[in-house]
């Protein structure tokens, strides 16, 4: 068994809740600008708010929760997406005691009632009517929930109204008895399996893994002299969203918010809030990529933008080495390559993302590691890290000039990893949480002596880098008895710009096999360049059989990442994407395994069946067969 840590750093001792970085700051520089808010009338206008303003709303909100009857220990839900609102009314809550229980908003009436009903909710916020209604159709079976406030029917207003003659003192007093160790954050797991679970994370858990990241890597999230600023626009009711949110709120970078995650509305918010350092998760970074490749493509330029996305992978290769000890760095015409494609094409990809951004994080899953290659060539250093809800997010982060690729990096000063004989990764740290609400059963089964069970599969290697190959649960046993663990083979067929999203499967097969949707946009984009169609095959059979040759080679991609037993020899290309709207993802965005395999069943067995044949051959060797179930063109299932 192998363990790896490094000594705590010198991160300041934190002696009350969470709310106090914000009067902290609004005390000691109270002009510092600390939100950007969007004008109403001009979305690509942000006003920044310094801290002290956004302090004395805060104190306004805080009294109408004291004046609606909120107390410490009482849990409120918040149902909203990533908004200027969510902020300011969660330091408000901590700052009367008061724990959040954040909720997707696109929860389902069930989801919702589970979660107001197990954290035993007194109160939810919520965003608009449809918001409304959800929590009106449950509210019969949650006696304890007295309060439903609407944001978009100016809730807000109304709680500062409310809290007129509430004293500000009042607040001052609240917010003073809330420890370390009270608990800040009821966060649900995303419930890829059986109902969600209810973390409790203290104000300590939440806090700690932003100031040891704030203590060592806040100097790489903007230029010298340049104020950090973070457009926030993964989910808070994530706990990644809520440590971006208590990066700012802690280190004093300026927030801003993007409530939309569509390609327009994150586009125009890059464009007009002009970020120095993105958060994201892989499917954003894969996305951005598969955009800029899309956009080369259409305007003629595909082989430049080829030709210098090897340059950028090239160039970051050998600077990796060098920094790593084992290579002498970029040659002289290597150099003179990259400053070429820096001048014509890198720039423009920059700005693109609003010319200021000079690095960025990705967490959720390994990021691909050609992917972070690309990105570190054109100038944007991606650091990819690793964390769970049960650890308040971060647990491992890229040490600054010794960033390796393909990692998530090596554990947080204070943090300890070790790895289990089965390859079960084990944490212990400041950042682990409390245990989950109402399920002590649970709680032990995953947290003993202090050591967490992730239920992640990883290796560490001799320098404590942490390389993470997929989920406990998640392998795949075939009936040969061979392991394979899905999330690699997943990660490279989404790095071809028309897959979208796979999901690898074999459990008590013969062999590997895939379930492939494919990039809409990306899609239609590559059958307008698709050549003339010959005399002997009509369009659509053309198209089939291109698009076929273009899966199979993305297919061959993956499997020459792993050994011929755990290699892809069959798939299935579906009609429709797996999202939230059919049950396939999480609210987090994660795959439903199990409910996709449920729903998908025939599908998978017609496609061993039909290709029983190729089962015991690589899929280059002799093609899967591509029958009349496997015409991606046809209508999609109602």
């Amino acid at each position: 068994m192998s363990t790896f840590g490094i000594a705590p750093s010198a991160a300041p001792v934190m002696t009350g809740g969470l709310a106090d970085s914000l009067f902290e700051t609004a005390q000691r520089d109270p002009a510092l600008p600390q939100i950007a808010r969007r004008e109403a009338d001009a979305p690509d206008t942000w006003t920044p708010l310094g801290a002290a303003e956004v302090r004395d709303e805060v104190v306004s909100l805080a009294k109408g929760l004291v004046a609606a009857g909120i107390r410490p220990g009482h849990r409120v839900a918040v149902m909203a997406r990533t908004r200027y609102e969510w902020t300011v009314l969660g330091v408000a809550l901590w700052s009367v005691g008061a724990e959040i229980v954040p909720i997707y908003p696109t929860s389902s009436r069930d989801q919702v009632e589970w979660i107001l009903r197990d954290a035993a909710c007194v109160g939810v916020v919520v965003e608009d009517e449809q918001g409304v209604m959800t929590v009106g159709s449950v509210c019969a079976e949650l006696p304890l929930l007295s309060h439903v406030w609407q944001l978009d029917a100016d809730a807000l207003p109304q709680l500062v109204e409310a809290g007129r003659d509430v004293p500000d003192a009042a607040v001052d007093s609240l917010r003073r008895i809330v420890m370390p160790d009270s608990t800040a954050v009821i966060a649900y797991t995303s419930g890829t399996t059986g109902r969600p679970k209810g973390c409790a994370l203290s104000h300590r858990s939440l806090a700690s893994p932003c100031d040891v990241l704030l203590a060592g890597w806040r100097h790489t999230a903007a230029a010298p002299g340049e104020q950090p600023a973070i457009l926030a626009f993964l989910p808070f009711s994530h706990v990644y969203g809520l440590m971006i949110q208590g990066l700012c709120l802690r280190g004093g970078l300026l927030l801003g918010h993007e409530p939309e995650l569509t390609e327009e509305a994150l586009s125009s918010a890059l464009l007009s809030f002009r970020p120095t350092f993105l958060y994201g998760v892989p499917y954003v970074f894969e996305k951005i990529y598969k955009n800029f490749l899309r956009k080369a493509q259409q305007a003629g330029r595909g082989a430049v933008f080829e030709r210098a996305v090897r340059t950028a992978q090239d160039f970051a290769l050998a600077a990796e080495r060098h920094r790593l000890g084992s290579g002498p760095g970029p040659g002289m015409d290597l150099r003179l390559q990259h400053a070429f494609y820096d001048r014509t094409v890198y720039r423009k990809l920059r700005a693109a993302l609003g010319g200021r951004v000079r690095g960025g994080c990705s967490g959720g899953s390994p990021l691909n590691r050609d992917l972070t290659l690309f990105y570190a060539g054109i100038g944007i250093l991606v650091h990819d890290g690793y964390g769970l809800t049960e650890t308040a997010g971060g647990i491992t982060a890229q040490p600054v000039g010794r960033e390796k690729f393909g990692t998530v990096g090596r554990p947080l000063p204070g943090t300890e990893i070790r790895v289990a004989r089965d390859g079960e990764l084990l944490v212990n740290g400041p950042s682990v949480f409390q245990g989950y609400v109402n399920d002590e059963a649970g709680t032990r089964a995953v947290l003993q002596d202090g050591w967490l069970a992730t239920g992640d599969i990883g290796r560490l290697d001799a320098e404590g880098y942490l390389s993470i190959t997929g989920r406990k649960k998640d392998i795949i046993i075939t009936s040969g008895g061979k392991g394979v663990a899905p999330a690699p083979l997943e990660e490279q067929l989404r790095m071809h710009p028309l897959i979208h999203q796979a999901v690898v499967v074999g459990d008590n097969r013969p062999c590997v096999g895939a379930l492939i949707t494919l990039d809409p946009e990306f899609l239609a984009h590559w059958r307008g360049a698709l050549g003339p169609a010959n005399e002997l095959m009509g369009p659509e059979a053309r198209e089939e059989n291109a698009l076929r040759q273009e899966v199979l080679r993305a297919i061959a991609g993956a499997n020459s990442t792993v050994s011929r037993s755990e290699s892809i020899r069959v798939f299935r290309i579906l009609p429709e994407p797996f999202d939230l709207a059919n049950g396939m993802l999480t609210p987090s965005m994660k795959l439903r395994r199990d409910a996709i395999v449920q729903r998908y069943a025939a599908e998978i067995e017609a496609m061993y069946a039909t290709s029983a044949r190729v089962a015991r051959r690589s899929v280059m060797e002799d093609p899967p067969g591509w029958d009349d179930s496997d015409d991606v063109f046809r209508r999609p299932r109602s």
